[in-house]
């Protein structure tokens, strides 16, 4: 059980990773935490955003809709890899997933099939949401992907985590596709070797 790093220390080991980040408005106490808990985090969701456009998708993660409530996520992974950060704390990102993925990130082993929304993913999850439409054509140009595994590794680098305690939102929630267009698995082995 881990304890959510400071957002000064969030932002710190982004960078130290390497990763270009924009801090935008008062993203360091925007969050849901009145809703419930944050933490102890176990993990980190990465999603797509079927959305075009940075300006337009930060905007949207940072103040939600109508149904959801912003911040969508912690930080929004942009197409030419920089990271612009929306919120941190509880954020609406993960919703209700399954109990046995969420045992088997703690126990940091291959993730069984997602069949059940039982538990709030948003007290255990960091979260990036990633500039996309998700429709399977829309391009993951390269220093996007790279900054995803790099945003990836500095959280697990942080926690003491390996490649394991990072999930994509289709191996959390039943009947989501997201991320679409890369593989999570590929992801993973980005990350593993970032670690070594």
């Amino acid at each position: 059980m881990a304890p959510p790093m400071s957002a000064s220390r969030f932002i710190d080991v982004l960078k130290d990773e390497g990763i270009t980040v924009v801090e935008v408005g008062e993203w360091r106490t925007h969050n849901r935490n009145k809703q419930g808990d944050w933490g102890p985090v176990h993990g980190v969701v990465i999603h797509h955003t079927v959305t075009k456009g940075t300006k337009n998708t930060v905007d949207l993660c940072r103040k939600g809709h109508a149904d959801l409530p912003g911040p969508l996520c912690h930080g929004v992974i942009a197409k030419d890899g920089t990271i612009h950060l929306v919120g941190y704390g509880r954020a609406n990102h993960a919703g209700r997933g399954d109990d046995d993925v969420l045992r088997a990130v703690i126990a940091e082993k291959r993730l069984p099939n997602v069949n059940e929304a039982n538990t709030d993913g948003n007290v255990h999850f960091y979260g990036f949401e990633c500039e996309n439409l998700g429709d399977g054509k829309d391009p993951w140009p390269e220093p996007q992907l790279t900054a995803i595994a790099k945003a990836a590794a500095a959280i697990c680098r942080h926690h003491g985590w390996t490649e394991r305690s990072v999930i994509g939102h289709l191996e959390w929630q039943p009947g989501k596709i997201d991320p679409k267009g890369f593989t999570m698995d590929s992801l993973r082995a980005r990350v593993h070797d970032l670690l070594k």
